[in-house]
């Protein structure tokens, strides 16, 4: 089904209207979690009540509102379809799970073929990235840039770890930004790092492997910021997961080479066959 301006209008007041409850219940949760253990889904990948409890609140609003559209979730799964909204409910969780005040809610949404609309909050800042396609990309109402970085040695990027991909591929990359002359930082919450990509606070982010859910609000917003990113949907993306670059135009392609990922060349789509009305 293709969707129309007015379609997409609708999902985007909908979306900044979700966003202050959900936000809420993660900073609750998060009061609750000190001293708390967390489970683990596996190694260093934590899951909290909180994750579960923000997920299904987020989930049962869209399906009370759009119960025409696909939903993804890190916590619950689903089944995408042609047009979804993709959620984690708590990026950095296991910044969360140690009260580590470094995580957000992502959510985006999938359709024509493309990320139309994506939000990522921080609920101990108070900030909300917001970005639509075509539309600009805003923090807290005001318009966000990248930044104007040009000269290497004042770079300072992001390298994200997945423990989805070799951990000697990661060091060698950390090490080739570092050989450069970059500064080179982790903040284990991957949306937000690309939100500071957006508003200029970083200079670039890279991750070998993410999944749909940690970073297609944050390329959409990099993208409306006047930033470069990597192919992530055309990759087969949104179900499988794919590697993730996104940074200012001056210093896209020194990332590029020390990480290997390659620079978008056009508007980043759904494969054709997923992408048919």
């Amino acid at each position: 089904m293709t969707l129309d301006s007015r379609a997409i209008d609708r999902r985007e007041t909908f979306l900044r209207d979700l966003l202050p409850g959900a936000a809420r219940l993660a900073l609750d949760g998060f009061a609750l979690q000190a001293g708390r253990p967390a489970s683990m889904k596996g190694p260093q990948d934590y899951l909290t009540e909180t994750d579960g409890r923000v997920e299904a609140h987020i989930r049962a609003r869209i399906e009370e509102s759009f119960p025409e559209d696909g939903f993804l979730g890190e916590e619950t799964g689903g089944a995408p379809g042609r047009q979804a909204w993709v959620v984690d409910p708590i990026d950095g969780t296991a910044n969360f799970a140690r009260s580590i005040p470094h995580f957000c809610i992502s959510i985006a949404f999938v359709g024509n073929g493309e990320v139309q609309l994506g939000a990522i909050v921080n609920p101990v800042l108070d900030e909300t990235h917001f970005a639509r396609l075509g539309h600009g990309a805003q923090m807290n109402g005001k318009p966000m840039r990248v930044a104007g970085t040009t000269d290497i040695a004042a770079t300072s990027f992001e390298m994200g770890w997945s423990r989805r991909e070799p951990t000697a591929d990661y060091i060698e990359a950390v090490h080739a930004l570092f050989r450069a002359g970059s500064n080179v930082r982790r903040g284990a919450c991957g949306a937000l790092g690309l939100a500071y990509v957006a508003d200029g606070r970083s200079d670039g982010y890279a991750e070998l492997h993410m999944n749909s859910w940690d970073c297609l609000a944050g390329l959409l917003m990099v993208r409306e910021a006047g930033g470069v990113t990597g192919p992530f949907l055309s990759l087969g993306g949104l179900t499988e997961g794919a590697p993730v670059l996104a940074a200012a135009p001056g210093v896209a392609g020194i990332l590029s080479r020390a990480t290997g990922i390659p620079l978008l060349s056009g508007p980043d789509r759904l494969p054709a066959a997923d992408a048919a009305p």
